[in-house]
């Protein structure tokens, strides 16, 4: 069950979480080049704290 908020229109709620949602989706659509970068440089982070 959910507790409705009075002055909220269900209508607008979701069309406001669907953009939300897009604008992370596209965020993280273009994050995506930046991955193998960003695991080289974990990677030399990681390095000196692995035993071996």
């Amino acid at each position: 069950m959910t507790t409705r908020v009075g002055g909220r229109s269900l209508a607008v709620s979701w069309i406001i979480g669907v953009l939300c949602a897009a604008v992370v989706g596209a965020l993280l659509w273009l994050s995506l080049p930046a991955g193998p970068g960003l695991l080289v440089v974990v990677g030399h982070l990681l390095d000196g704290t692995v035993p071996g």
